[in-house]
């Protein structure tokens, strides 16, 4: 695991971003985990958020131009990151959505730096049905910009109704490759060797074998 994925874990555990127990899900399915990234709401640990995305990308070797935040979430993620990758050399341009267009002022839905002919990676928390990422990329797409990635913090690994995972149906769909700053494998992996409740490594295992995706 890398470095940066560690350092996310551990934050995410110290702040409670990951809980485990009984959690019914939208789907209805009950998990004996549930991530809630809204956990992180100070500064010194949302530049430790940041710095794990940072990082992530800079070791992907995508090339981008430019990052995306959806509303309301990906706005105060997409600012910060930006923060944390021009403490580390690349001070590279930002812009969001608003959820209403704006009749007034400059008008529109965009906000931040211009997007035309840009290559962009959308940064956001958590990929669900992917609705708000594939609402970023038409609106992307319809402003000139070509959505090269998307980043997440966690990936569920966890298959919907029709057999795929909403990474998958990205992929297939619109053609954008999700990058997760972890997957639940990873998490299992770190539980395994930090001396995680035994309890709960089985039951995330269990429920992993019922519903999630299959190499």
């Amino acid at each position: 695991m890398k470095p940066h994925q560690t350092a996310f874990l551990e934050l995410a555990l110290e702040h409670e971003v990951l809980k485990f127990g009984q959690f019914t899900l939208k789907s209805g399915r009950i998990s004996p985990y549930f991530f809630n990234l809204g956990k992180i709401a100070s500064g010194s640990s949302l530049r430790r958020l940041a710095g794990a995305y940072a990082d992530a990308l800079l070791a992907s070797g995508i090339e981008f131009d430019l990052l995306f935040g959806p509303a309301y979430k990906g706005i105060p993620l997409v600012a910060a990151v930006s923060c944390a990758l021009a403490e580390r050399g690349r001070d590279l341009p930002f812009a969001y959505n608003r959820k209403e267009a704006k009749d007034h002022g400059e008008g529109g839905v965009l906000v931040g730096a211009p997007v035309d002919g840009r290559r962009v990676v959308i940064i956001d928390d958590v990929l669900t049905a992917g609705t708000a990422l594939r609402q970023s990329h038409a609106l992307l797409q319809q402003a000139g910009a070509t959505t090269v990635a998307a980043m997440t913090a966690l990936d569920r690994q966890e298959v919907g109704p029709n057999g795929r995972s909403a990474v998958q149906e990205l992929a297939a769909e619109a053609g954008i490759a999700v990058l997760p700053l972890v997957t639940v494998r990873d998490l299992l992996a770190h539980l395994s060797r930090s001396g995680g409740d035994a309890a709960t490594i089985a039951a995330i295992n269990a429920y992993q074998a019922q519903y999630g995706v299959k190499d």
